[in-house]
């Protein structure tokens, strides 16, 4: 099992490396409207034809496009299993991510409870803090409850 991991993990890597590429990133989006010939990808980009068949052979490499000959010309079309890859990845860490801020949203409620009964002081708007999320408290509290590693 851990091997497989390893091969989504590191076909992964490929991946994002070819989406890093604001080049690769533009023939990736063209190829999602349908097949096209390299000549047809290399026309939009002021690179020369070596430089296009380089980004070309990087995305081949990735598993992200494949390539075939038509004829004398060769044709270029998206792999959408590629992309799927990633984003099935990315929905797990997103899913991971809601889980940790509602679990740190949780602590945050118990902690300010705790303090507004302390201190019966209300909140000013200075003191709150926003992380993709509002929390509805003293920014200290959300530092502790994030930081915290023995709270929830």
């Amino acid at each position: 099992m851990e091997i497989n991991n390893h091969m989504v993990v590191d076909r992964l890597g490929t991946t994002f490396a070819a989406f890093s590429d604001p080049t690769r990133r533009a023939m990736i989006e063209r190829l999602s409207r349908g097949p096209a010939s390299v000549h047809g990808l290399t026309q939009p980009f002021a690179l020369s034809q070596q430089m296009i068949s380089k980004h070309i052979a990087y995305l081949v490499r990735a598993r992200i496009v494949i390539k075939t000959k038509r004829g004398r010309e060769s044709i270029c079309r998206l792999r959408p299993e590629a992309i799927k890859t990633v984003s099935d990845w990315a929905i797990s860490y997103r899913r991971f991510w809601e889980e940790s801020f509602d679990k740190l949203d949780v602590v945050v409620k118990q902690m300010k409870k705790m303090r507004s009964e302390m201190t019966k002081n209300t909140v000013n708007e200075t003191e709150r803090m926003v992380v993709t999320r509002v929390f509805d408290a003293p920014r200290e509290l959300v530092w502790k409850a994030w930081t915290d590693r023995n709270k929830g």
